[in-house]
């Protein structure tokens, strides 16, 4: 069996997977209902007619609480394994995520404090 012989089967699956997501898309195009409409075609941002323009900048406020979404995210990636390796990894595993836990918390505390977290205020 040469090298590319095991990569055959991924190959596969990735031309059926390009495959089926050609014939979707074109199977809605061609099937699907077509009643255009004014009301349709109209932007439509979050239930509110967009007002000025696109150029606007945004506060530094927005960007922090983007930041802390990214942060808390992460910590959910590190909990995750650290949950299911708990009773292996015992109590040092425990001391060692209760101290990440810990240094999170004191930061969103701080950030808090703060006001980063006070979209009215800005």
């Amino acid at each position: 069996m040469t090298p590319l012989q095991t990569y055959f089967p991924l190959a596969v699956a990735f031309f059926m997977a390009g495959l089926l997501a050609v014939v979707l898309v074109g199977a809605a195009t061609l099937l699907g209902p077509r009643h255009p409409s004014a009301v349709k075609s109209s932007v439509f941002e979050c239930g509110s007619d967009p007002v000025g323009s696109a150029r606007e900048r945004f506060g530094v406020k927005f960007y922090m609480v983007a930041l802390l979404f990214i942060v808390f995210d992460v910590e959910a990636v590190f909990v995750y394994p650290w949950a299911v390796l708990l009773k292996e990894l015992a109590w040092p595993g425990y001391v060692a995520m209760a101290f990440f836990a810990f240094t999170l918390v004191i930061g969103l505390a701080y950030v808090w404090k703060k006001g980063a977290l006070d979209m009215e205020s800005d």
